[in-house]
């Protein structure tokens, strides 16, 4: 099966558990939130390098797509269109966590240097590269949080997740040339944080 129509039968299976959510199936609701909690988390949590934001903020994701869902009308892919809502939640918070402190870089979820996800685990036993991988690792989070939350996005979703420009174009409501240029202006910025690393 082609990965096109893979993605085809993955959206008819969808669109049918969104149908019998719609109608007060919570275990056809959950089965969704199965399978997207995934991605959305890694989303979320690279964009807010914080594991109890991240935990906090896919409950409450999915608590406003319950509640959305009788306004859902298929037009969008339900992945489409959850993953705009965790985008959207996701920048606010960030906001609003801008507004409230003027957090340093040291507030940033220490577990993000032993996160299986994040780390290179085969090289563990030699202590000389996990320190040098620990230390890319290190800047490449402060390089992340050196972008404004809307690159912080784009590079998140691209890089990190593979999601294509014109998908992230329908989440973020933009066009895909500002997700080109964003992803462009956002790579130029980590090349110059990480410039000791790839000389």
């Amino acid at each position: 099966m082609s990965s096109e129509s893979a993605n085809e039968s993955s959206a008819d299976a969808d669109r049918g558990l969104v149908a019998r959510a719609q109608k007060g199936d919570t275990a056809a609701f959950d089965q969704l939130v199965v399978k997207y909690s995934p991605r959305l988390y890694g989303m979320i949590y690279h964009m807010t390098s914080n594991k109890e934001d991240a935990n906090d903020l896919m409950q409450d994701v999915f608590a406003k797509a319950y509640r959305s869902l009788s306004r859902f009308r298929g037009k969008s892919s339900f992945y489409t269109w959850i993953y705009a809502i965790g985008t959207n939640m996701t920048l606010n918070f960030l906001k609003k966590r801008k507004r409230r402190a003027a957090w340093s870089l040291d507030d940033l979820d220490s577990g993000i240097q032993n996160d299986d996800a994040m780390v290179d685990i085969a090289h563990s036993a030699n202590p000389r590269h996990q320190s040098d991988v620990n230390e890319l690792q290190k800047k490449l989070n402060e390089a992340m949080q050196s972008l404004s939350d809307d690159h912080r996005a784009v590079v998140t979703m691209f890089d990190i997740q593979g999601i294509p420009h014109a998908e992230i174009s329908k989440i973020l409501k933009v066009s895909e040339g500002t997700v080109r240029s964003r992803l462009f202006y956002a790579h130029q910025q980590l090349q110059g944080h990480l410039e000791e690393f790839i000389k």
